[in-house]
């Protein structure tokens, strides 16, 4: 990996990209797309093809203060039943466009805080679901776990309800930064919640950490890094917080002179790596890890990685289905995005419309490119023979690829069939996709690159 002053000196510090989990990214969707695609898109299904399924619970007990997610403080229940009936007839609406169930083979509840659900209503949404879906013998689902809002009963419901993954959010077990993100979690809630979710036999284990948060030190997250470990996971993300309070006005509570420098988060990200990697784990991607026999490093292996909106991830369906305020789907004609706001939402789908408001038609000229972003994200590659470009499809991207290959000069390997970035060059990776992206996606709501 190229050293810090060598990246500075590329600028690469400086820039805030997309982390191009969809393409084009979702600031180039627009609002002439609505329910009537969302309609098209939907009849269109083949009832025979598998689908991925994500549900977003927009509610929190506790809104953290780095969190930029479409997310909404709630001191009781009332406004969650009051959501979970609009979801319902969202399901109805659904289900009036297909000639029976879908199947679904992966499934995601994320939030907010889908653990902020009590067992009966974890129950009552898994029973909706299955009025309209079907879930598969091996379907993978996932849901993102408070280890200080979850018990015994609430995972034995979700358990019931067919969870095989948990993802853990932890951040950074260190008072002070955890003071100063406004999220309070010890080690010993979290541990305890994991051997929870062990005695209930959930198969695998997702860890969440932050690096460039508020007073964080190399030797702190060291600690932090030391404790997950102990946790024994199967995967961990590791995301760098992006500070933007004129989008998340919680963030504004963050004091930007207790964040990191762009040293210190390099220093940061670059230790979380090396101990990772040290414990056995295998990197994926620009910010994943995996156990070797993980399904994810499996996939990074052969090829099969993909990404998505939430993240990578080994999901091959063509479809994947957004529910609930903000969702976002996609469809083999595009993408579609929910109304963000839960009253928004609601309105809509009381007026007996989807509830998609903004989104993208795609080109074919769009999925090449995409494909080629996908690539370079998730193998650091792009695979000539798989593309099976015309000639107008080479000539329309070759000035991306020499704009590449000028920005890896000697550190890319290339064939007829291939060209692959060495791993001096993968810190670029997101600059890299970049040259492909034809949308002009200068947006100040994107993360930093590094």
């Amino acid at each position: 990996m190229m050293n810090f002053d060598t990246l500075k000196a590329r600028g690469l510090f400086d820039e805030r990209l997309p982390r191009y989990t969809s393409y084009p990214p979702a600031p180039a969707f627009s609002a002439d797309i609505g329910p009537a695609f969302q309609t098209e898109a939907l009849a269109a299904l083949d009832p025979d093809a598998p689908i991925s399924l994500y549900l977003h619970i927009p509610f929190c007990e506790r809104l953290c203060w780095f969190c930029a997610c479409r997310t909404q403080g709630v001191r009781s229940l009332t406004p969650v039943q009051a959501y979970l009936e609009t979801l319902r007839r969202e399901l109805a609406l659904i289900a009036t466009h297909q000639s029976r169930k879908l199947r679904v083979k992966q499934m995601h509840w994320g939030g907010g805080t889908p653990t902020i659900l009590p067992p009966a209503l974890i129950r009552e949404v898994s029973d909706m679901l299955g009025e309209v879906f079907v879930m598969d013998t091996d379907t993978t689902f996932s849901v993102e776990i408070d280890p200080t809002l979850v018990d015994a009963d609430k995972i034995a419901a979700l358990k019931d309800a067919g969870m095989t993954r948990a993802s853990i959010g932890v951040q950074d077990f260190a008072p002070l930064v955890q003071k100063c993100i406004g999220r309070l979690q010890s080690y010993e809630q979290t541990l305890e919640a994991v051997e929870m979710l062990r005695a209930a036999q959930v198969a695998s284990l997702n860890v969440d950490l932050v690096y460039g948060l508020p007073f964080q030190s190399t030797e702190g997250f060291a600690q932090t890094l030391h404790q997950v470990n102990t946790l024994r996971p199967d995967r961990v993300a590791l995301f760098g917080y992006a500070h933007v309070p004129h989008m998340a006005k919680r963030q504004s509570l963050i004091p930007e002179a207790s964040l990191p420098g762009d040293r210190a988060r390099f220093t940061l990200f670059n230790k979380a790596t090396e101990l990772l990697c040290a414990d056995g784990m295998e990197a994926i991607g620009i910010d994943h890890f995996a156990r070797p026999d993980d399904s994810m490093a499996r996939a990074a292996r052969d090829g099969t990685l993909r990404r998505n909106f939430q993240g990578y991830t080994v999901d091959g369906c063509d479809t994947l289905l957004g529910l609930g305020a903000s969702s976002i789907s996609r469809f083999k004609e595009g993408f579609v995005q929910n109304a963000a706001q839960t009253g928004d939402y609601t309105r809509q789908i009381n007026t007996g419309e989807l509830a998609g408001v903004r989104g993208y038609r795609l080109t074919s000229e769009d999925r090449l490119r995409g494909r080629i972003i996908e690539m370079l994200m998730c193998d650091f590659a792009i695979d000539f023979k798989e593309l099976d470009l015309n000639d107008v499809d080479r000539a329309r991207i070759k000035p991306a690829v020499d704009a590449l290959r000028r920005e890896c000069d000697g550190m890319i390997v290339e064939t007829q069939d291939r060209l692959s970035l060495s791993p001096q060059a993968r810190p670029l990776v997101r600059r890299l996709a970049h040259f492909f992206d034809a949308s002009n996606p200068a947006h100040a709501g994107y993360s930093r690159v590094s």
